[in-house]
């Protein structure tokens, strides 16, 4: 299994606001909700459209090309026209840092 990469400091993260980052040669987004901290693949399963640009709203967020919707917490998407989910990611906060594991391919959250 892959190991946790250091990608930010906690306070680098608003709230409810998007971050892009790369870990492995993957790029993903990190959202911080409150106290919580989520990844998932910056890929909207509709088309490719990058998720960091889009907007996050009760633990979700919209891509901005067509308004796809996918939960923070399992990557799954939630509204059209996106159908498939997209990958979220194992994170963990440590001191103040924040972590990430990247999942493989066709694993579940």
């Amino acid at each position: 299994m892959a190991d946790f990469h250091r990608v930010a400091r906690v306070e680098e993260l608003q709230d409810s606001v998007p971050l892009c980052v790369e870990v492995d040669d993957a790029f993903v987004v990190l959202v911080r909700v409150g106290d919580e901290v989520f990844c998932l693949d910056d890929i909207c399963t509709h088309d490719g459209g990058p998720l960091g640009e889009g907007e996050v709203e009760n633990h979700c967020i919209i891509c901005p090309r067509h308004g796809a919707k996918f939960d923070l917490r399992t990557g799954a998407a939630i509204a059209l026209p996106a159908t498939e989910p997209t990958r979220s990611h194992e994170v963990k906060v440590e001191n103040g840092e924040v972590y990430v594991r990247l999942r493989e391919e066709g694993t579940d959250a």
